[in-house]
């Protein structure tokens, strides 16, 4: 039976200091690298046919990592823009608490969680599965429903409608 493996990208320096990163590209930090690393030996048994990635550092970083835990960096590996993470526009760069206390704690809890309000300049969770979906379904589905185990690298917020549908 085919295999869909999703993971969400290692901590990465910025969740580290709990900032809102969204399109910006930070590495992973040390704990991101380790929790990699373990990721790949939870699924060693798992022989891959391909993979998928967002095109930012730490999804990248996190998919290359795994590959090389797993001895699988031969498999054939597509990245995507599609599956960069969600933008949050003018929160881009601030912690948690520096946009709570600029734009309201409740404003900055509805930014993140409702569906259709998008942030200032940013992209609402609804954007981005419109997206994603097309992605999944032309280009990761047809390699599972193939028999192929695929591994899908991402961020917490373009792993959701994946994980819905």
């Amino acid at each position: 039976m085919a295999k869909l493996v999703l993971i969400r990208h290692g901590q990465s320096q910025w969740n580290l200091e709990n900032r809102f990163q969204g399109t910006k590209d930070s590495s992973l930090s040390d704990r991101g690298r380790s929790d990699a690393a373990a990721c790949g030996q939870i699924l060693k048994d798992i022989p891959f046919n391909c993979a998928f990635s967002s095109c930012q550092k730490r999804a990248m970083e996190t998919l290359d990592i795994i590959l090389n835990e797993l001895s699988q960096q031969n498999i054939l590996v597509m990245r995507s823009e599609k599956l960069n993470e969600r933008s949050y526009g003018d929160l881009e760069g601030l912690n948690r608490k520096e946009a709570a206390e600029r734009y309201g704690k409740e404003q900055v809890q509805k930014w993140r969680r409702s569906y259709t309000v998008r942030p200032p300049g940013g992209e609402s969770m609804e954007d981005v599965e419109t997206r994603i979906m097309p992605f999944l379904l032309k280009s990761v589905l047809p390699h599972v429903h193939a028999g192929e185990h695929v591994l899908l690298v991402a961020h917490n917020i373009c792993l959701r409608p994946v994980l819905r549908y």
